[in-house]
């Protein structure tokens, strides 16, 4: 935020000579360090001794007190006693000696000096800091000066320079109806209270990085045309303590004076976590400026137009329970990972940029996305416009949305990996047992979309499935399908080479949460009942070292009788196998129509054009 008058405490004429008077006194400072420290002192018998010892060339004497230079000029001084019979020794041995009246010695004079030099840098310095203490007060704070530390860092944004609007927001629709209600406030306050109706003063996105929250945040100011303020979480935070509080009321008082208008908090958990809950330094700082960003939103009802705080976070069971409390951020509005039809709809906003080729299928691009976000979404474009600007295309097509995939999923392609003929051969049966199981496997499970040996990243191959539509449950027959089509590489591999390899160590990953799941949270076995359990057995988990052995069995009980249904399959069909395995060999990359056809196999429906 910009202060409404200029920071005229700066004055760079000002600033150049307090740097040269600094640099002059350092000089000085050094200058009289240096001189008193080639001054070496000796005692009154060490003196005599040179004297006797025709070592000294020149003294000057004030009183008790001597300063000289030997004959290889060494400086040094010493305290004499007051005795005649001293210059008579000086004069005997030549020595050139003068005689002044006792006052303060050059000695004392470097140190009263050294000290009436810092004494005049340290006033010098605290008149600066103060008249940056009254300049900051008067004037807001200026850029740099240390008395703006407790200014906020937030940035405003005046309406005109908002462009989004909730049409730019594709996907999200359950979280832009939501958010609506705001809009119509923003709006028109006055049609909700006429009846006493209190908006909701704090609303929380919440939702996974990437899934487009402070898009919908801005949206909101764009949509009720007021400003808007831009601020994160991690901005508050300093090593000072209380500089985090006086950022949040410096930061609500800019809001109220430009009300009505938006706040937005993004990474609010960087604050709000809940108190008490960790250690270290930066704690009390933290709950400090948790506590008045607690007091700022209770304080709302003062003021005449809204205030609408907008705060965004991936971690919402962190949040402090009376950050989240009615009246507060009582509402809390789910930015979901965007399903087929959402994913469809962000692929085609940020195609409008890019040169598509006209049979480009933006819907089977949407269905071999499951799981990306907004961000994901527009990373795959443009990593998909890079291949083909590498290609020297004039379009982006089908294949390099695919390569695009690929290199996001899997790591890029490598070129240096050199793989032996068994490598080879052993790798092309494997994936071939993933892809024949799947392909007779119930029509309930994903099909087929490609199957590839290229290494990519630590993968020597990859099998693709491609959902048809997007999936918010599954039944058994589909886990054990999953499950079973997933074991498959290693029971080709056991069928043909009768050796295990370590290719398999991700397949029994995938295949082991599958089987813990259906045991352990779906409630899947006839052995153990309806019920979830947890991780461990303790007191906290509820059931026994027993009940967890138990577990332990119907898991591997699982696993074995699906490798063992997997491996019978190959057994039947192993005319297919070795056809599918010969023909990848070749080809490298094989996609689901080549595969239908070489095997002989119906494809589904949806898939003829696949």
């Amino acid at each position: 935020m910009k202060p409404d008058k200029p920071f005229n405490s700066f004055n760079p004429k000002g600033l150049l000579v307090g740097i040269v008077v600094a640099v002059g006194l350092l000089a000085m400072l050094t200058h009289l360090t240096e001189h008193t420290k080639n001054i070496g002192n000796i005692s009154y018998k060490e003196f005599l001794d040179k004297v006797r010892g025709d070592q000294v060339k020149q003294v000057k004497v004030a009183g008790q007190f001597v300063e000289g230079v030997t004959k290889d000029n060494q400086k040094f001084q010493t305290v004499v006693a007051e005795r005649p019979g001293d210059f008579d020794l000086l004069e005997k041995h030549g020595v050139d000696f003068a005689v002044s009246t006792p006052s303060m010695s050059t000695g004392s004079w470097h140190v009263f000096i050294v000290i009436g030099v810092l004494m005049l840098l340290g006033v010098i310095s605290g008149w600066y800091l103060m008249r940056q203490m009254r300049n900051g007060g008067k004037n807001g704070g200026g850029a740099g000066g240390i008395f703006t530390i407790g200014k906020s860092k937030a940035k405003m944004f005046l309406p005109a320079s908002i462009k989004e609007r909730f049409s730019s927001v594709a996907g999200a629709h359950e979280a832009k109806e939501d958010l609506k209600d705001i809009v119509d406030f923003l709006k028109d306050a006055a049609k909700y209270r006429r009846l006493g109706a209190q908006i909701t003063r704090g609303v929380l996105l919440v939702g996974e990085p990437g899934t487009g929250k402070t898009l919908l945040a801005r949206a909101v100011a764009g949509e009720a045309n007021c400003p808007f303020f831009s601020v994160s979480g991690s901005d508050f935070i300093e090593v000072f303590v209380g500089v985090g509080a006086s950022r949040v009321r410096d930061l609500f008082a800019e809001a109220r004076k430009k009300a009505p208008c938006i706040v937005f908090i993004d990474e609010i958990d960087a604050i709000g976590r809940q108190r008490g809950s960790s250690m270290g330094g930066g704690n009390e700082e933290r709950e400090q400026t948790l506590n008045q960003l607690l007091t700022e939103m209770d304080g709302f009802e003062t003021s005449k137009e809204p205030v609408i705080v907008l705060a965004a976070t991936n971690r919402p069971d962190v949040l402090d329970k009376a950050l989240i409390r009615p009246g507060r951020f009582d509402r809390q509005i789910e930015v979901p990972v965007p399903d087929l039809t959402s994913r469809e709809e962000i692929l085609k906003v940020h195609l409008k940029k890019v040169k598509a080729a006209p049979d480009l299928d933006v819907k089977r691009i949407a269905r071999g996305t499951p799981g990306f976000t907004g961000a994901d979404l527009a990373n795959l474009v443009n990593e998909a416009t890079v291949i083909a600007s590498k290609k020297n295309l004039t379009e982006v097509g089908m294949y390099e949305f695919e390569e695009a995939r690929d290199k996001i999923m899997l790591g890029t392609e490598s070129k240096t990996m050199i793989l032996t003929d068994h490598d080879r051969k052993m790798t092309s049966y494997h994936e071939s047992g993933h892809a024949l199981i799947r392909l007779l496997m119930p029509k309930d499970t994903d099909p087929l979309h490609k199957l590839t040996i290229i290494p990519r990243g630590r993968a020597l191959g990859v099998t693709h499935f491609l959902p048809e539509r997007e999936k918010y449950s599954r039944n058994k027959e589909e886990l054990l399908a999953t499950i079973a089509a997933a074991l498959a590489g290693r029971a080709a591999e056991e069928l043909v080479f009768n050796e295990l390899s370590t290719g398999a160590y991700s397949d029994f990953k995938a295949a082991t949460e599958v089987a813990r799941s259906m045991v352990c949270l779906y409630g899947m076995t006839d052995e153990l009942g309806k019920r979830v359990y947890l991780d461990s057995y303790d007191s906290k988990g509820g059931y026994s070292q027993k009940t967890f052995e138990k577990i332990d069995e119907e898991i591997t009980k699982i696993l074995n009788d699906q490798y063992a249904i997997a491996m019978q399959m190959l057994i039947d069909n192993r005319d297919k196998l070795n056809l599918l395995a010969e023909t990848l060999l070749d080809k490298e990359t094989m996609y689901a129509a080549e595969v239908y056809e070489l095997l002989g196999i119906e494809p589904r429906a949806d898939l003829r054009l696949v």
